[in-house]
């Protein structure tokens, strides 16, 4: 699980994405920020509240140049055929990616052993491929796409602003600290 700062693996997926059926691999992935968004199976419960909740943010996602990967270990097939019936997922413009084999699902370490489902997990990937930040939750705590949004901010900040940190509950526009030996014990 001490994947933060590595770089992705190599992998090779097929997705469903606005109607089509897309080869997506680790090289795609390079040159702008990524989540990748793992959810346990197609056709449950907590995770179309939370596909959908990520659709809602999903063109704000876009305009600071991220993209994101839903991941399963359903086909493409099933994420099509989900799509094409539930309402709140038929929302979905973002990539579905089909992880039958487990590849990517092993690859970021949440392939639940003896299941062969992803555990409930979100990472953000910067442009480089290097995994800045994870979250990993238990099969009935859903996720918030808002306070995702808001960590994307903050890695996009720290990245582009070497020398400053952002604090807890850091919005955008909001103070950040710049550590130094001048801030020890006065915080």
């Amino acid at each position: 699980m001490a994947l933060i700062n590595t770089t992705i693996k190599p992998f090779k997926a097929t997705a469903y994405k606005e109607g089509k059926f897309v080869d997506v691999t680790d090289a795609d992935v390079k040159g702008k920020w990524a989540v990748f968004f793992f959810y346990p199976a197609d056709f449950t419960f907590v995770c179309p509240t939370e596909l959908e909740d990520l659709a809602d943010i999903y063109p704000t996602l876009q305009k600071l140049n991220v993209e994101v990967y839903s991941v399963s270990t359903d086909t493409h097939f099933s994420h099509k055929a989900w799509h094409d019936t539930s309402p709140a997922i038929g929302k979905i413009n973002y990539y579905m990616l089909g992880d039958q084999s487990g590849q990517i699902t092993n690859n970021f370490d949440v392939m639940r052993p003896g299941v062969g489902l992803a555990d409930r997990a979100t990472f953000l990937v910067d442009p480089e491929g290097v995994i800045q930040f994870m979250e990993i939750t238990s099969e009935g705590v859903g996720r918030n796409a808002t306070e995702l949004l808001r960590k994307v901010k903050a890695a996009q900040y720290v990245a582009a602003n070497p020398g400053e940190v952002c604090p807890a509950k850091w919005e955008e526009g909001e103070a950040t600290l710049a550590p130094s030996l001048d801030l020890v014990g006065k915080i």
